[in-house]
């Protein structure tokens, strides 16, 4: 059982969601990494497995500065369930392309499971995700975008 009450959980949520809808718009994504512990474990099952702060800070810099990341301007949550109990927080992730240029709302999902550390902060993340679901979402993305103009990726 932990120490932290449902209120605190979702408070801390609601400033994750903030934080990431804030650095997908303006592409600096220092305020997201800072809301995990110094010890943070991050877990990106193609990616791979980030431990501390830094390297969380590092790593999304890095993917989010380059296609496709520089082309996914929102992630909208579906639902999310708070588990008051172990201090955790899962929740459906849609990972939403820019419009190609036909109006179309292009989008693969993925579950995160969140575990708070304390004073707002994240210890863990994990996104559980297919990726052949985001290779045919980047495939479908650019020959909408070739179709509509110029494809730019960058």
């Amino acid at each position: 059982m932990t120490t932290w009450s449902r209120a605190e959980l979702e408070e801390a949520f609601v400033a994750y969601q903030l934080a990431g809808q804030e650095a997908a718009k303006t592409g600096d994504w220092s305020a997201w990494a800072d809301l995990f512990t110094e010890d943070a474990v991050y877990v990106e099952h193609n990616f791979g497995t980030f431990k501390g702060r830094e390297a969380i800070r590092s790593w999304i810099t890095n993917v989010m500065s380059s296609f496709p990341g520089t082309v996914m301007p929102e992630f909208p949550i579906e639902w999310h369930v708070v588990d008051d109990e172990r201090g955790w927080i899962v929740c459906k992730i849609w990972n939403r392309m820019a419009d190609p240029g036909d109006g179309s709302v292009l989008e693969a999902a993925n579950f995160t499971l969140l575990k708070y550390g304390g004073d707002g902060l994240w210890s863990y993340e994990e996104d559980i995700y297919n990726p052949a679901a985001f290779t045919d979402l980047v495939q479908d993305w650019l020959r909408r975008k070739r179709s509509a103009g110029e494809a730019q990726t960058s």
